[in-house]
């Protein structure tokens, strides 16, 4: 067999344990480890961690090991939840200059805003587990997702899920969630003012909770009625996510839900610090990008780093997103923590706006967010301080599978960073 041969063959193989976990759950035995389980201020010193059948069995101290267990020697290393890497296309979008990969929008073409109100669009109906960009995120200590409808010429971007990072044709989890736009962002879908967009969502509401099977001129059609009356009301637990900046804005979103009965987040929230009571009086979540602190706009004029640090104290429950690139950059999201923390927001917030502050923002703490009995096995082994980032993700094991810890970028780096021979690394061809 060539050089070429062998080294296509290796790669081929390796290829093959990216896109295929294992398919039988393991017993995994996580021995004397610093276990922030995030259900109790501070860690568990030298603590164990037994994993049955994708779920957590026992989290004490002094556990047994059990004969067929994989033994795993944490020699102390701290170990969280699996993180959330905010709100992204990860499994939507493979290159963003490739229109055939890019499923997370619908693109309008000189089309009236009333074409442009779909709320009954899914994003997640396009997810894809075999997407190169998930083991990328994964190996980074990142377990699931939010996938976004993202803003394409519309102030309804339409509807997204959470999903683990697992790579199975399952992933999907919780329940959908629906995706507004408001502010400076979508002022041109909106005949130029901001004024506007209130005007069409409250008439888009109406026609939502009306008896009437047809009215002139409707904003929505019969299916995209149905859609967002999942969202409102009385009886919905479905989340609507606003992206929004501007304190005003945000002020205006509060009382839109609360007319309509929706269960509000607040993305984007640059300016949030400064209506921090009002959102904690309405118990509405927020989540922040903690690098910015410069405006890109004229929505986010009072962007400012201890932004995070001022909302916790006003008590409101925070979480994290990138603004860059969400998708093929979410895996420097706990950086961004890192930056909260050297900023006046305590550690253990921190962590818990990339863990179990998400997970309960969309429903999903059931299955992700905490480390404790019965739980699924979602948990991440780090080599330091995860909001470090000098840290790295040691092993990551999400619905209790051992991940193999290898992508695309990682085949890379091995296939070009061999050993150098006689001759020096750049003339070696692998």
């Amino acid at each position: 067999m060539s050089r070429l041969q062998n080294t296509l063959r290796r790669l081929a193989a390796a290829a093959a344990a990216v896109l295929a976990l294992p398919l039988s759950a393991q017993t995994i035995f996580i021995d004397d480890a610093t276990v922030h389980t995030l259900l109790q201020p501070g860690p568990m010193e030298s603590a164990d961690i037994l994993i049955v059948d994708g779920v957590i069995s026992a989290v004490d101290y002094g556990l047994e090991i059990p004969p067929d267990a994989q033994l795993i020697e944490a020699e102390g290393r701290p170990v969280t939840p699996g993180l959330f890497a905010g709100i992204s296309s990860i499994g939507l979008e493979e290159v963003g200059l490739e229109a055939s990969t890019v499923d997370d929008r619908l693109m309008f073409e000189e089309k009236p805003v009333a074409d442009k109100l779909r709320p009954e669009f899914n994003v997640a109906l396009a997810f894809n587990p075999d997407s190169t960009v998930i083991p990328v995120t994964r190996i980074e200590g990142y377990s699931w997702t939010l996938l976004g409808a993202q803003r394409a010429g519309s102030i309804i971007g339409g509807q997204g899920r959470p999903a683990t990072l697992g790579g199975s044709y399952d992933s999907l989890i919780g329940e959908p969630v629906l995706f507004f736009d408001v502010g400076a962002d979508a002022v041109e879908q909106s005949g130029g003012s901001r004024a506007a967009q209130w005007m069409l969502l409250s008439q888009a509401m109406d026609e939502a909770g009306s008896a009437i099977e047809w009215t002139p001129d409707p904003l929505l059609t019969p299916a995209g009625r149905k859609a967002l009356k999942l969202f409102s009301g009385e009886a919905a637990t479905a989340v609507t996510v606003f992206h929004v900046h501007r304190a005003s804005d945000i002020l205006q979103v509060l009382a839109f839900a609360a007319e309509h009965e929706l269960q509000p987040v607040i993305s984007g929230a640059s300016e949030a610090w400064k209506v921090a009571d009002q959102l904690a009086r309405a118990d509405v979540p927020v989540l922040l990008d903690p690098l910015i602190n410069l405006p890109y706009d004229f929505d986010q004029i009072g962007a400012r780093l201890d932004a995070a640090a001022l909302l916790h104290e006003a008590g409101v429950t925070i979480g994290f997103i990138n603004a860059g690139d969400a998708t093929h950059n979410a895996r420097a999201l706990r950086y961004g923590a890192g930056v909260a923390v050297a900023h006046g927001l305590p550690w253990d917030a921190a962590l818990a706006g990339l863990t179990i502050n998400p997970a309960r923002m969309f429903g999903v703490d059931h299955h992700t967010g905490t480390i404790e009995a019965h739980q699924r096995a979602n948990i991440v082994i780090w080599s330091g301080d995860p909001l470090e980032a000098t840290s790295a993700a040691d092993q990551v094991i999400i619905n209790g599978r051992l991940d193999p810890m290898v992508s695309r970028q990682t085949l890379l780096r091995d296939r070009y960073f061999a050993p150098e021979g006689e001759l020096p690394r750049a003339y070696d061809k692998p």
